[in-house]
């Protein structure tokens, strides 16, 4: 396994500590990692769907956990005894824990499971405070000063005056 070192980027950023933890977590390789199958979709701008293949599983069998920003989705099948006798058993009913990392303001708006496939809608919910916005910018001259912001300025300190 192959170790980055991200020391000279921390010198110059503030609040991306959880960047190192992600880059770890992506480069790790999990064996468990492919079950059960899954796609992510962008299906606009702003929204997204994660579509896992559950099959056997019920909607008393799946849990799903948003917490910060981790989506975790675990799947724990009731054990059924087999009816007959198999000669190949390729249909996976084993439990599973999923874990999504997600990127900041994404909400999960819900969730649905049809035909075997467990569908996660998510949106990007940006605060008005936190999307960018037009500065004007004043001029020194008469007709621009009105549109000047006015910002208050130091008082003068007071003065005794003679009598």
């Amino acid at each position: 396994m192959r170790s980055y070192d991200l020391s000279p980027l921390f010198r110059s950023t503030v609040g991306f500590d959880r960047l190192s933890r992600l880059l770890e977590t992506a480069t790790t390789g999990d064996e468990a990692a492919s079950y059960p199958p899954y796609n992510i979709e962008k299906l606009s701008e702003d929204s997204y769907r994660i579509t896992m293949a559950v099959a056997g599983f019920g909607l008393d069998d799946l849990t799903i956990t948003a917490h910060q920003n981790s989506l975790t989705v675990t799947g724990k099948a009731k054990k059924d005894e087999p009816s007959g006798q198999f000669l190949y058993r390729g249909i996976a009913g084993r439990a599973f824990e999923r874990r999504f990392q997600l990127a900041d303001f994404i909400k999960v708006n819900g969730a649905s499971l049809l035909n075997g496939l467990l569908h996660i809608e998510l949106a990007r919910e940006v605060p008005e405070a936190m999307k960018p916005r037009t500065i004007q910018i004043a001029g020194a001259q008469g007709n621009d000063a009105r549109n000047a912001v006015e910002v208050d300025a130091p008082k003068p300190a007071l003065t005794r005056q003679a009598a």
